[in-house]
């Protein structure tokens, strides 16, 4: 795993989706084994391109997830890697019985892809803004599930998971957001990345909060607090060795998510902190509510989703030491 962190809190001039759409294209250009079935949204992730470069690779279901879960199961039967998309609220709860029966249980390498997850939905509102896909699929037997940070990482891990053989949930926010990572960072599925050292507390975040721990790192440092941060994408299998080491070193944890803390990172992380190094621990997610609509920005302030609320956790676990 080899990566360049980016100084600056800049937003990409490219579509995060598009990271996707890259990977795909290197890979089906090499391979004809590889699929994607999506669900009427090709403009909507730029997919268009695939099933005009790739037109017996690409297949499009249309509305009916569950169908299109089926779909990517069948092609997958037969040799193929398949990637499947939609929505990320309607390729977790809509799908969620193929997803288990006819891909996971039968163990079978299909990608299921979730775009726009949590607050990234915004204008789509409560109906379309899943606060609780990446807790549906942890519960899975054996499936890979990641929350990834921007476009560099979304296309190195597509890459991963189309060679790693195991069914898996990726989260996919679908536009321009802020750019963390240099092109050509190398990712490792389980293993977490640590961007900052500290010693006073050890925030731990995913996908669109990577970028607000590192602002609340900055934050903290202007008073005087030296704060970790570990961005996790891999919420399972989840990076234990790093999250006890964490909790050893600095003696106070804070997770940051774009989910619902109930099962999710939060509790991922507090189960392995409860069973190896008990620390004080803050979580900063969604608190047990619904969706609505919204700009990202209102919805991050209105949900407690900033580096401000960060950092406002952080101080609180490190009183409680």
């Amino acid at each position: 795993m080899s990566f360049t962190l980016i100084e600056k809190h800049e937003k990409d001039s490219r579509a995060n989706r598009d990271g996707y759409v890259t990977a795909m294209q290197e890979m089906m250009a090499a391979d004809p084994k590889v699929c994607h079935v999506d669900c009427d949204l090709y403009n909507c992730i730029n997919t268009a391109k695939l099933e005009k470069e790739f037109p017996k690779q690409t297949f499009n279901a249309g509305i009916a997830e569950a169908d299109a879960m089926g779909i990517a199961a069948g092609l997958a039967a037969t040799g193929r890697t398949v990637f499947m998309h939609s929505f990320g609220c309607f390729s977790s709860r809509r799908a969620y019985d193929q997803a288990f029966m006819s891909c996971a249980y039968a163990k079978l390498p299909v990608h299921v892809l979730g775009s726009d997850p949590g607050v990234c939905a915004a204008y789509n509102g409560g109906t379309h803004m899943p606060f609780e896909d990446m807790a549906l699929y942890m519960a899975i037997p054996e499936a890979v599930v990641i929350d990834p940070t921007d476009y560099a990482m979304i296309n190195c891990l597509t890459k991963k998971l189309a060679a790693s053989g195991k069914f898996s949930f990726m989260r996919m926010v679908r536009k321009g957001i802020v750019k963390v990572y240099e092109d050509g960072s190398d990712f490792e599925i389980g293993k977490g990345v640590t961007l900052k050292e500290g010693k006073d507390v050890t925030i731990i975040a995913s996908g669109i909060m990577v970028d607000e721990a590192l602002k609340a790192e900055e934050m903290l440092a202007a008073e005087g607090i030296s704060a970790k941060v570990i961005d996790m994408f891999t919420w399972k299998p989840i990076d234990e060795e790093l999250i006890v080491a964490s909790a050893k070193e600095t003696g106070a944890i804070v997770t940051a998510e774009n989910h619902q803390v109930k099962c999710g990172l939060g509790s991922a992380v507090a189960q392995v902190v409860a069973k190896n190094t008990p620390v004080p621990m803050e979580m900063v997610g969604i608190e047990d509510r619904f969706g609505q609509v919204g700009a990202q920005n209102f919805l991050q302030e209105e949900y407690g989703l900033t580096a401000a609320h960060i950092v406002e956790a952080a101080k609180k676990a490190i009183s409680r030491k």
